[in-house]
């Protein structure tokens, strides 16, 4: 995904990726193929990812099931993956990818260009979210001359669109399986769909005849935790091998007997945001948003909702990212000043506003935070719990709510203010063009472009950006290979392995 590299609709919540190595295809570790259980908290909303919203789908199923032209290693760099090379035209307006002579797909047919091509096409059609289709909006043409090669042709320039192909809108679909990919994904990777026990479970099996290097686990289980000081407690009780993340920072202590666990800590480009509605009338005002930027103790948030971990930011923007510069005290704490604005906004006798959150590890400890904090500054918060799911319908998909708080986790996202139909409801046409112009220029001009539409979103105070989600990821002393850093949406298991 990296290109010379946003977001997906949106795709919130915890995540912790498990990545591949700096090489493409390591050699094998000898091993029996074992079982393999992992701990997880955000369930898929559903199989299809290029259909379905949220990060619990690729979560499971991008690189281990489902496969990409090309991927991005531990370090964001881009590695062959279905192709086995690729390049670029002069005026960066065609990419011409071969296949792998070896690539199929786990049903066993052969993978053609072709197949690529449709798998393309569903992905910019009517059926896909809204972030994939645009993801797809630069492309012009996708066309098979021959069976090994695919040659796509871009509109105008593009430094994001081949970063997005990477993740779900580059997944390529057995075509023989389209009609039932909402209940059983079918792809080329190393391991294949084998069941989901909606709040419980959803398991892979070990692809035995994947055409590149093989799992060295027979079965891998994602089980999923409401409560994640059970899963701490399921992994103290050898029920787990990993922890893909771990959401109670304060309990990292529990892990820290090195016969038994290893303690995997990394970066993601998880934003946790204090999302604002800008179609309320009340948050129109950037006064208001101001003050509340202002009201909020942000590293005491950190302090006191995740165990002190998480580094503060100040737009939507990850340390990792070339044009990241350090805005988090665009609006440092001054509860005096959050005041004296919303009294020249017209609020100088309070205002109500209501803070809808899903039920995920951060959420209600930072509303409770955050809650306490705004009415200190005369601001009554409202706060309703909703599970995930509800969250992408009333929230997410109806627009009902004032303010919300998630962690948006899809790497390089800044884009998602330039969408004026995205929730938040943000409508600044001079941000959508500083991204326009960010994506079509050079890569010099990718990063100026960015910092300036950081440094814009900052000011206007677009939303109140809390915090980046570290990458807490705990494992059992047998299990290899995992990177800490999360640089895709992806629990890449294609490099994991077992000592026993």
């Amino acid at each position: 995904m990296r290109p010379r590299r946003v977001s997906v609709g949106i795709v919130l919540a915890l995540i912790a990726s498990v990545l591949l190595t700096a090489c493409t295809r390591p050699e094998a570790e000898e091993s029996e193929a074992r079982s393999l259980t992992i701990g997880a908290t955000l369930e898929p909303d559903g199989l299809d990812m290029t259909t379905v919203s949220g990060a619990g789908t690729p979560f499971v199923l991008l690189y281990n099931v489902y496969e990409t032209l090309v991927k991005l290693d531990g370090e964001g760099t881009f590695r062959p993956l279905l192709a086995a090379e690729w390049n670029v035209s002069e005026d960066r307006l065609v990419y011409t990818f071969k296949l792998d002579s070896a690539a199929k797909f786990a049903s066993g047919a052969d993978m053609k260009a072709a197949d690529v091509v449709a798998s393309f096409e569903r992905s910019r059609s009517d059926s896909a979210t809204g972030t994939i289709k645009e993801q797809w909006a630069p492309v012009s043409t996708i066309e098979a001359p021959d069976d090994d090669t695919v040659v796509v042709t871009l509109k105008q320039p593009s430094n994001m669109w081949m970063y997005n192909m990477t993740g779900p809108a580059g997944i390529v679909v057995d075509p023989a399986s389209t009609a039932t990919l909402d209940t059983t994904p079918a792809g080329s990777g190393p391991f294949t769909f084998d069941a989901w026990d909606q709040g419980n479970t959803l398991t892979l099996k070990g692809n035995p005849d994947y055409w590149g290097t093989a799992t060295r686990f027979g079965d891998v289980t994602f089980r999923y935790y409401a409560d994640p000081n059970a899963m701490n407690t399921a992994m103290l009780s050898d029920q787990l091998d990993i922890i893909s993340n771990l959401t109670v920072p304060q309990t990292l202590s529990q892990f820290e007997d090195t016969e038994r666990f290893t303690i995997h800590e990394g970066t993601t480009d998880g934003e946790v945001v204090l999302g604002f509605n800008h179609r309320v009338e009340k948050l129109q005002d950037v006064r208001v948003r101001q003050a509340i930027n202002y009201a909020i103790d942000r590293q005491g948030l950190v302090d006191a909702a995740w165990g002190g971990k998480g580094q503060l930011i100040g737009s939507m923007v990850a340390p990792t990212d070339p044009w990241y510069e350090d805005l988090s005290q665009t609006y440092p704490h001054d509860p005096a000043k959050a005041k004296e604005l919303l009294a020249e906004a017209g609020y100088a006798t309070g205002l109500s506003l209501r803070l809808h959150i899903p039920t995920l590890p951060y959420g209600p400890p930072a509303a409770r935070f955050i809650a306490a904090q705004l009415a200190e500054v005369g601001v009554t918060v409202e706060v309703e719990e909703i599970d995930f799911p509800r969250w992408l319908e009333q929230v997410y998909g109806a627009h009902d709510f004032d303010m919300t708080i998630v962690s948006h986790v899809e790497p390089r996202d800044i884009g998602t203010f330039a969408r004026p139909d995205y929730y938040w409801g943000y409508d600044n046409p001079d941000f959508q063009q500083l991204i326009a112009d960010a994506d079509s220029g050079s890569a010099e001009d990718q990063i100026t472009k960015l910092k300036e539409a950081a440094k814009m979103l900052a000011d206007d105070a677009a939303a109140d950006w809390l915090f980046i989600l570290p990458n807490l990821i705990i494992t059992t002393n047998e299990i290899t290979g995992v990177q800490a850093n999360a640089t895709s949406l992806a629990f890449d298991l294609t490099n994991v392995a077992a000592r026993s």
